[in-house]
């Protein structure tokens, strides 16, 4: 998870993307949330205009769950855990404040690749995750950044613990293909975001 790599895979995306519409999708998701955040908002926005010039259908990513998913809260200063190096995070911080956001904490993990590294396990995720919140007692939520961190079990549990709403990368960026996808249900039982939208 290096802005090097992310230049060197970017040029899969729309071919990607032309395939799946091709194979009778309805709708394109670029999945990957530092992959769509690296380059900053104007480039993320950009990125879902070409993704739709190029297969004639709706788009989204990642890193637009995550800013619907505040929105959707009325949240404007935010707590941030990542799984990423400091280079990746600052980057993630850019484009949130770029996307009108405060992020008044920002930590990461510092994993460059989850080969080297291996999975990150529950407690660990959770135990992080609220330890970013805790040093940022005047965030009004908390977002954890990484498609290949699993949050879906951990998001109740960390509004709970934090007594402030969670908004991460994977539950969310589904949240956001609902609208696109036209399927409207919100999801009870997984947080705050998903519960309403």
């Amino acid at each position: 998870m290096t802005a090097e790599e992310y230049d060197r895979v970017f040029g899969r995306i729309m071919p990607a993307a032309q395939k799946l519409a091709k194979e009778g999708s309805n709708a394109i998701s670029v999945m990957g949330t530092s992959l769509t955040f690296y380059k900053g908002a104007e480039y993320e926005h950009q990125l879902k205009v070409s993704v739709t010039k190029a297969t004639g259908l709706p788009s989204t990513t990642m890193s637009t769950g995550i800013v619907e998913g505040l929105k959707a809260l009325n949240a404007k200063r935010v707590a941030v855990a990542t799984a990423y190096d400091e280079d990746v995070s600052h980057r993630l911080q850019v484009f949130l404040e770029e996307s009108g956001f405060q992020v008044v904490s920002v930590k990461g993990l510092g994993i460059v690749s989850f080969k080297d590294r291996g999975p990150v396990t529950p407690d660990e995720l959770f135990n992080f995750s609220a330890g970013v919140y805790e040093g940022a007692p005047k965030a009004e939520a908390l977002v954890i950044s990484c498609g290949g961190l699993k949050t879906l079990d951990l998001i109740v549990p960390l509004e709970q613990r934090c007594k402030r709403p969670v908004v991460s990368s994977t539950p969310h960026a589904f949240m956001g293909q609902r609208p696109i996808a036209r399927a409207e249900r919100p999801a009870k039982g997984y947080g705050t975001v998903l519960a309403k939208s």
